[in-house]
């Protein structure tokens, strides 16, 4: 009992160490778009819809697919740092920002046409035109996004993540100062919300390049190399599996946002619907946090051939994760009919998300574990099945489900929020049942070969030691 004890101990530190930064960093970028929200909201219930939509639909969609570009990273460069192979690091990211530059040529025109895009997926007309306004202004971030999630993933990878921690948080502050500036005093509107988004956005990368060029990464990262455009075919390959399997879970939240702008009076339910999601996404950073930790520790300890270790440190960031997400629940149902008060004062929007709150303690409960087993996917490279995995759970099963409940029964916003729920439901518990039936000795030996295959060979077959 005591062994066990002290092996719970020092994995929960490992965890925590990898967890708490990424939590902060997580939930601090969060943030940039929650205080944008925040200011915007006192504008007018319009102008709160509107940037709702432009955020969870185009740049929600844009934003999935470059961050899952960017987690091809979390497989290869965790397993390589185990392998001890880390003169990879500095190619590996070189190679992803190539591949998500190319990426946000292609979304651009997104943002360029989304008004014609978001009336064709039956958006009202007056909130498709801010929207469509509001996204032509933030082009800009969709490039930073290229350039900001493979320079976390390379960070994170090696543990390096406090610095980042401290720069988010820092340009979080200055983003809040520059709102109450541009949009409350000067009264610059939807327009100064934009600008000073993209802004922060371009100061979070520069800080992290003067971090990555300053000399603190001597191994990993050895100067710009035209290495970097070698095998960017299979790199893509990889890339683009990583990139479905997470879009499918963060288009689902979009889906439900595009459903929920279709009812009746839509401006009430997208933005009673957002600010709940809000809320749930400040808590999604918590797992979030635990999905890199636990994707670092099953990649890295895969990568070093320690299968069994690979396995408790899954255990340890499950329970970690549900443990805090009841607390999360509780609170949520304790405030609910207080939650939109930070977003606006129109009674009615106050009074629709308060009827959201159970489905909002329930979401945050569910959420708790399902992205901590997705890390664990990403760090033991099960992209493609997973992608298989979300399509049937979410668009074969949860938004049919939530389009019945809310258009065919009338239950409106909690009819397509219950459908998502029950779909979420199901997911979660078909990658507990792969998580649970998983040889984790063959994972390594997985592992060994794609370390071996990616790093240009070198390394020995090895024994799983622990």
């Amino acid at each position: 009992m005591g062994r066990l004890l002290s092996k719970i101990r020092e994995e929960s530190k490992q965890t925590w160490s990898l967890a708490g930064p990424a939590i902060l960093t997580g939930t601090f970028q969060f943030s940039i778009a929650t205080v944008t929200a925040a200011f915007v909201g006192r504008l007018g219930a319009l102008q709160l819809s509107a940037v709702s939509v432009a955020q969870g639909v185009i740049a929600g969609f844009a934003y999935g697919a470059m961050l899952g570009m960017g987690s091809a990273l979390e497989t290869l460069c965790g397993q390589a740092v185990g392998a001890g192979q880390f003169h990879m690091l500095g190619i590996y990211m070189q190679r992803s920002w190539v591949i998500s530059a190319a990426t946000a040529m292609v979304l651009t025109p997104l943002y360029v046409f989304a008004t014609p895009i978001l009336r064709l997926l039956h958006q009202s007309k007056d909130i498709s035109e801010v929207a469509g306004k509001y996204c032509g202004w933030i082009v800009p971030q969709l490039y930073a996004y290229a350039v900001n999630f493979p320079l976390q993933k390379f960070f994170q990878s090696q543990s390096k993540v406090w610095v980042v921690t401290l720069v988010s948080g820092a340009v979080l502050g200055v983003h809040a100062l520059l709102n109450w500036v541009f949009v409350s005093k000067l009264g610059h509107g939807l327009l100064g919300a934009a600008m000073v988004e993209n802004v922060s956005w371009w100061l979070i990368n520069l800080a992290q390049m003067i971090y990555l060029l300053a000399g603190f990464f001597p191994e990993s990262w050895r100067g710009f190399s035209l290495s970097a455009f070698q095998n960017l075919g299979a790199f893509g390959k990889l890339s683009l599996a990583s990139a479905i399997m997470l879009c499918l879970e963060l288009w689902y939240y979009t889906a439900v946002v595009i459903l929920v702008g279709c009812l009746k009076n839509p401006e009430i339910a997208v933005g009673a619907i957002s600010i709940c999601m809000n809320y749930e996404a400040w808590t999604l950073m918590v797992a979030l946090g635990f999905n890199a930790a636990v994707s670092v520790r099953v990649s890295n300890e895969l990568g070093a051939n320690h299968p069994k270790a690979a396995k408790f440190s899954v255990v340890i960031a499950v329970a970690t994760s549900v443990l805090i997400g009841i607390f999360f629940t509780a609170v949520v149902l304790i405030f609910r009919k207080r939650l939109a008060e930070l977003f606006t004062d129109v009674p009615e929007l106050i009074r629709e998300t308060s009827k959201l709150g159970y489905l909002l303690g329930a979401t945050i409960l569910l959420n708790s574990m399902q992205p901590v087993l997705s890390g664990v996917s990403i760090g033991a490279g099960w992209q493609t099945l997973v992608a298989f995995v979300n399509t049937a759970c979410y668009y074969l099963f949860g938004l049919p489900i939530g389009a019945v409940l809310g258009f065919k029964l009338e239950l409106d916003e909690l009819g397509i929020w219950t459908g998502m729920l029950i779909g979420t439901a199901a997911q979660t518990g078909v990658l507990l049942l792969i998580t649970a039936r998983t040889k984790w000795q063959k994972e390594a030996m997985q592992a060994e070969e794609r370390v071996r295959t990616w790093g240009g060979g070198g390394i020995e077959p090895r024994v799983p030691t622990q």
